[in-house]
Order: structure tokens, then sequence, then C-alpha cells
């Protein structure tokens, strides 16, 4: 069912979650919608379609990276460079899931968060006020390498940054997509980072 929907959205495009789910599916009169009711009559599961990216080859590479029997799912979108960088960085962001492409990404809100926590435990270990502004600002540099994909360490070769990486190459990373199973709805946390890079090694 996933397999011919995800073929179904290759071919037509949807816009959105709604729009896919209005439209008619492949080879049928019922819509989406009506195929995923039924399959939940016949199967017993609750079933919902919850996120689709779609990546199409033009000039740019694609690099795809699937772990675990399908537990993770990357894919990544060069601008320059070649399949082998694409699948090295898809293999890395299956690693270190990182939150965002570049630090333009961060949202403000996010960022503000960040350096509320961080000026709090800046407080709470007794630093003086006129020194935490820049203990934050620093601490924020290290925010970035954990969240933003350009930023971090290449888990392959930690001396490198992922940005390093692909300008070795002439290749920009213009964008990448991370499907983990269950996430935003799992609360067991599992070690996915190390099991991804045990397997690069």
């Amino acid at each position: 069912m996933v397999d011919s929907i995800a073929k179904h959205i290759a071919a037509n495009k949807p816009a959105s979650i709604e729009v896919l789910a209005d439209q008619t599916f492949q080879g049928t009169d019922k819509k989406v919608s009506q195929v995923v009711t039924e399959a939940i009559a016949k199967i017993g599961e609750k079933i919902d379609i919850r996120r689709f990216s779609i990546f199409e080859y033009g000039n740019d590479v694609i690099g795809a990276y699937v772990h675990g029997g399908g537990r993770i799912g990357v894919l990544v979108e060069l601008t320059g460079g070649d399949a082998a960088l694409a699948k090295d960085v898809a293999m890395h962001v299956a690693a270190a899931n990182p939150g965002y492409l570049e630090r333009s990404e961060v949202p403000a809100d996010v960022l503000e968060h960040e350096k509320t926590v961080l000026s709090e435990q800046a407080r709470n270990e007794g630093k003086p006020e006129k020194i935490i502004e820049k203990m934050v600002m620093g601490r924020i540099q290290k925010f970035y390498k954990e969240v933003c994909l350009v930023d971090q360490e290449f888990v392959k070769d930690p001396d490198k940054s992922i940005s390093a990486l692909v300008k070795e190459q002439n290749a920009t990373i213009k964008r990448f997509v991370r499907y983990q199973l269950g996430e935003g709805i799992e609360k067991r946390k599992d070690d996915f980072a190390a099991e991804v890079a045990s397997f690069m090694k």
C-alpha cells in the first residue's frame, strides 16, 4: 500500500496531504482517502498518510540512503558533486539527524529559546552577568554545529565539516529530508546515530 501510494504521489505530484487525500487513486474511481479508509477496515489498524516529499531528477544530484530496513530514510539534493558524495551526505544525515540545512533556517523563536536556556544554565553555574552573554554566544556556535547540517562534523571524518566536504567537490547542498519510522509519535528513544555510524565504518 505504501509503495502504491508513493507511486501515485510521484505520478501526480500533490502539493499537500489534503490535496493527495482528495485525488482519484490511480487505476480506480476512488479517492486516496477512500482507499486508506478501506485499508483501515480490512487491516484493523489506524492508518494515516503523515508526510511525503518529492525530489525530481534534473541537473542536480540526488542521493538516497535507507537504514535499518526502512526505519530511517534520507534524500539529499546537491548542486554539483556526484552520486557517491550525495550518498555520503545522506548517510551522515541519517546518523546525525540535523534539524536544518544552515544557520539562516533556524527559526528566531528556537534560537531565542536556546539562548534563554543557556543563560539560565550559566546563571545556575554562578557565572557573573557581564560574561554570561559572551558564554551564551560561544555556546550558540556549538548549538549550530549540532543542528545545522553544513556545520556538523562529517561522521566518517570528524576533522572535516559537511560544508568542507561538499566544497572539496565544488558542490552545495540544496536540501535534504530525513524520515524516521514513528517520528513524532514514539516515546522510546533509540541510539540510531551510533547504529548508522557503525555501518559507515
